[in-house]
C-alpha cells in the first residue's frame, strides 16, 4: 500500500569536447538561436553545468558520486513533501507514481504554451551543481546574476551584501540592496510574508525591525535564510517592478558558484506566477542537448497553432509541482511492454532539478534485457521512496563511494545483481553487511537534526539585522 510517484528529471548530465577555437563562435550563435520565439515575452538562455559558454564555468571533473548523492538527496526531500502533503491517504489510488528525467526527451512539446518570455537555459555543472542555469537582472541599475533554474521551488531568492551570515563564493558581485534605487523591504504582516508559508514549507519570522524573514531549504541539506525583498527584475530590455524575491543573508549547500535560485513553482511567489499576469500563465523551457550547446527559458503566450501540447495533469499530492500523464516509454526504439493503467493511476513529476529519472519497478522489470547502449550506473530499482500516511520512508539502501583500495588509474568499477559495469571514480557494493546509509535516509536525519538549528539561526538573524538593508525600504 505505497505510493511510490515516477519522477521525470530535467536535469541533464554530459561532456562534450568542443576545440576551443570553436567555443566563440558557438556561444556567439546561440544567442542568436532563438528568433523563432514570440517577441512579446521573456526569454532567457539557459547552460548546461559543464557548458564552456556557461556565465560561471566550472572544470570538467564533477565526481559523479557527488551527483548521485546529492540526486538521491532531491529524490528523497521530494518524498518528504509528498508524504507531509499525505493527509487523505485513503482517498488516494495506491500505486507507482513515475519520475520522469526530461533532460534526454528531444520533443519538448509537453510544456504549457501560453508563456512566451524565453530565457536560455544553461546547465549549472559549470556553477558546481547538476542544474540548469541563466541569468536574471535585478535592481535599478539593474546587474547581472548568474541564477539555478527550479520547477520544483517557489521562492526565487540571491545572495545579498551584507551576507550577515554566511555567502558562498558565487561568480560575480554579491547583490548590494544599497546600490539600488528601487529596493525595499517586505514588512511583517503583509500578505506575501504570510504567503511563505506555502512558498517555502516552512514559517516566517520578523526581525526587530519589523522585517519578513523567509527560510528556504532543500532536499540536499542545502538552505537560504534572509529577508523577503522586492525591487525590480529585469531581462534584457524588459522589466518588471515590484518583484518579491529572498534577500539572502546566511546561504549554505549546493548552489555552486549561482548566485542564487529561480523558482517556477506553481505558488503566488514564484518567478513565473509574478510575471504571468503581464505576459500570459504559461513557460516552456528547452534543453540543451549537449555541453557545447544552450537551450530556452521563455515565459509569455505562443500561438497555439504553432505547437502541440501535452496537458498537465492535475494532483492533490502537491499544489506546487507540475505533473503529466504518462502513457507509455520505448528503450532504444523498443515500446516496453507496460500497459497506461500501470502509468496512469498517479501522475508524473516534472522536476528541473532532479538528474537520474525514476520509474515504476513494473516498467524496470517490463525493461529487463532492452538497453540502449549506453552503460547503466544505477539499480534499475531506484524508485521514489514510497510513503504512507505522511510518513516518507528511504528507498532500498545502495553503497555510492569512492573504492578506497583503487591503484593510481585503474578502472573504478559498479557492482550490481553480480555484473560489473565500468563507472569512473564510484563503486556501488551491495554486499551484504558492507552497506553505507543511504543516501534519503541520510538526508532525512539531517533534516530532523536541522530543525533546531533552523529555529537558532532565525533568531540569529533577528539580532543581526542590518539599519542599512532593513531600513531602504
Amino acid at each position: 500500500m505505497e505510493v511510490l510517484p515516477l519522477l521525470l528529471a530535467c536535469s541533464l548530465l554530459f561532456t562534450i569536447a568542443t576545440p576551443i577555437r570553436d567555443i566563440a563562435d558557438a556561444c556567439t550563435s546561440q544567442i542568436n538561436g532563438f528568433a523563432h520565439l514570440n517577441s512579446s515575452g521573456v526569454h532567457l538562455t539557459l547552460h548546461h553545468p559543464q557548458s564552456p559558454c556557461s556565465p560561471a564555468p566550472l572544470p570538467f571533473n564533477l565526481p559523479f558520486s557527488a551527483v548521485v548523492t546529492h540526486d538521491e538527496a532531491r529524490v528523497a526531500h521530494l518524498a518528504s513533501r509528498l508524504a507531509s502533503n499525505d493527509d487523505a491517504s485513503s482517498r488516494r489510488p495506491t500505486s507507482s507514481l513515475p519520475l520522469l528525467h526530461g533532460g534526454h526527451r528531444k520533443n519538448k512539446a509537453s510544456v504549457a504554451a501560453s508563456l512566451a518570455s524565453s530565457v536560455p537555459l544553461t546547465p549549472g555543472a559549470s556553477v558546481g551543481v547538476g542544474n540548469y542555469v541563466t541569468r536574471l537582472g535585478l535592481g535599478t541599475p539593474a546587474t547581472s546574476y548568474v541564477m539555478v533554474v527550479d520547477t520544483g521551488s517557489s521562492l526565487t531568492w540571491l545572495q545579498c551584501s551584507p551576507c550577515s551570515v554566511s555567502c558562498h563564493r558565487q561568480a560575480g558581485p554579491v547583490f548590494d540592496p544599497r546600490a539600488s534605487g528601487t529596493y525595499a523591504a517586505v514588512q511583517c504582516g503583509s500578505s506575501e510574508c504570510g504567503e511563505l508559508q506555502t512558498a517555502t514549507l516552512n514559517p516566517s519570522a520578523c526581525s526587530r525591525s519589523n522585517v519578513c524573514i523567509y527560510q528556504a531549504s532543500y532536499g540536499d541539506s542545502s538552505y537560504s535564510v534572509g529577508y523577503l525583498s522586492k525591487d525590480t527584475v529585469s531581462f534584457g530590455s524588459g522589466y518588471f517592478p515590484d518583484f518579491y524575491y529572498g534577500c539572502g543573508q546566511d546561504n549554505e549547500g549546493l548552489f555552486g558558484r549561482s548566485a542564487g535560485l529561480i523558482g517556477l513553482a506553481k505558488n503566488k511567489l514564484s518567478l513565473f506566477y509574478q510575471l504571468a499576469p503581464s505576459l500570459g500563465y504559461a513557460f516552456s523551457y528547452c534543453l540543451p542537448t549537449s555541453s557545447a550547446a544552450a537551450g530556452y527559458l521563455s515565459i509569455g503566450s505562443y500561438n497555439p497553432g504553432q505547437y502541440s501540447y501535452t496537458p498537465m495533469a492535475s494532483s492533490d499530492l502537491d499544489a506546487s509541482l507540475y505533473f503529466i500523464s504518462l502513457s507509455g516509454m520505448s528503450v532504444a526504439g523498443s515500446p516496453l511492454a507496460v500497459s497506461p493503467s500501470e502509468y496512469g493511476s498517479l501522475p508524473t513529476i516534472i522536476d528541473s532539478g532532479t538528474v537520474i529519472t525514476r520509474l515504476p519497478p513494473s516498467a524496470y522489470r517490463r525493461g529487463h534485457g532492452r538497453r540502449a547502449p549506453r552503460a547503466d550506473v544505477l539499480d534499475p530499482g531506484h524508485v521514489l521512496p514510497g510513503h504512507r500516511r505522511g510518513a516518507a520512508r528511504p528507498g532500498r539502501r545502495h553503497d555510492v563511494r569512492r573504492r578506497r583500495d583503487a591503484e593510481a588509474g585503474a578502472p573504478e568499477r559498479a557492482r550490481r545483481r553480480g555484473r560489473l559495469h565500468d563507472v569512473p571514480g564510484l563503486r556501488a557494493d551491495r554486499r551484504h553487511g558492507d552497506h553505507r546509509e543511504h543516501a534519503a535516509a541520510d538526508v532525512q536525519r539531517g533534516l530532523r537534526r536541522r530543525a533546531v538549528q533552523d529555529r537558532l539561526r532565525r533568531r540569529r538573524l533577528q539580532l543581526r539585522a542590518r539599519p542599512a538593508l532593513v531600513d531602504s525600504s
